[in-house]
């Protein structure tokens, strides 16, 4: 039986693990061939350690094991020519492309008027600005082909509530929101879809020890803010790369424009 993305190609950015991966894997599971972009570098003002070129060939690998095609490359989201580089080589190689996952991204955390104007700058360089490269360097792509597409980005809770501790995160995943929105409206007469998606806590590598202790000094103020209404504690990658293999498939081709929550029923309160 033919997946649901059988003979599609799809680019993924923020590639080299945590839910990149998942999407990577998924889609390949589902049919398509890959085209996965990181920048395989720790961010400057992060306080976890960033993904490495061997997660990138990690995930190369087992996008191979399913079957499919893919061309994964070292690159940075804020480099416009670089990630149309990318996305050049793998449209010359795979012949075609038909889903943009725009995942890259980073987060910290810190009082909103405490955050360094570095940490400010590069995480909306990195998730807004990278996200904007992005689609820009795939929207004409997708036109040109005449036969539609789906490009689905990260967001995030923080897209869609002022999470506290996560201002400049909530600033960039609420400006990525407020992108899809008008992309979806501008490309609905070319049959492309643009969507977003909303997960909480994920199980990644994306994991700010300055969160963890914001969020217990303020518990009794500001932690309610942050509980979900399912049992899980924290959603795994996997859980999010459904969502998006079910926007990236022809099974979502009425639906477009939507900020879907991927979120433990966190909105729900």
């Amino acid at each position: 039986m033919a997946g649901r993305l059988e003979g599609k190609v799809a680019f993924i950015t923020g590639a080299a693990r945590g839910q990149g991966r998942a999407h990577a894997v998924r889609l390949a599971s589902e049919g398509a061939d890959v085209i996965a972009l990181d920048n395989c570098e720790s961010a400057r003002t992060t306080t976890y350690p960033g993904a490495t070129e061997e997660d990138l060939a990690e995930t190369a690998a087992l996008v191979e094991k399913e079957g499919r095609r893919v061309v994964a490359r070292k690159a940075d989201i804020r480099d416009f020519d670089a990630v149309s580089a990318v996305v050049q080589e793998g449209l010359a190689e795979l012949g075609r492309l038909d889903v943009v996952v725009a995942n890259a991204g980073i987060c910290s955390a810190a009082m909103s008027w405490e955050i360094p104007v570095e940490k400010w700058r590069e995480t909306i360089d990195t998730n807004l600005t990278g996200t904007f490269f992005t689609v820009k360097a795939t929207i004409p792509i997708l036109i040109e082909q005449g036969t539609g597409g789906s490009i689905i980005i990260t967001s995030s809770v923080a897209g869609l509530r002022g999470l506290p501790f996560l201002a400049d995160y909530a600033a960039s995943k609420h400006g990525v929101t407020g992108l899809a929105k008008t992309l979806a409206n501008e490309l609905a007469q070319f049959s492309i879809r643009v969507n977003t998606i909303h997960p909480h806590g994920v199980a990644t590598g994306m994991q700010p020890a300055e969160m963890f202790e914001l969020t217990q000094k303020y518990a009794a103020t500001l932690g309610p803010i942050f509980m979900g209404s399912l049992p899980d504690p924290v959603s795994q990658p996997e859980d999010i790369a459904a969502a998006v293999a079910f926007l990236a498939s022809d099974e979502s081709r009425h639906v477009t424009g939507i900020q879907l929550p991927v979120d433990l029923g966190t909105l729900a309160r």
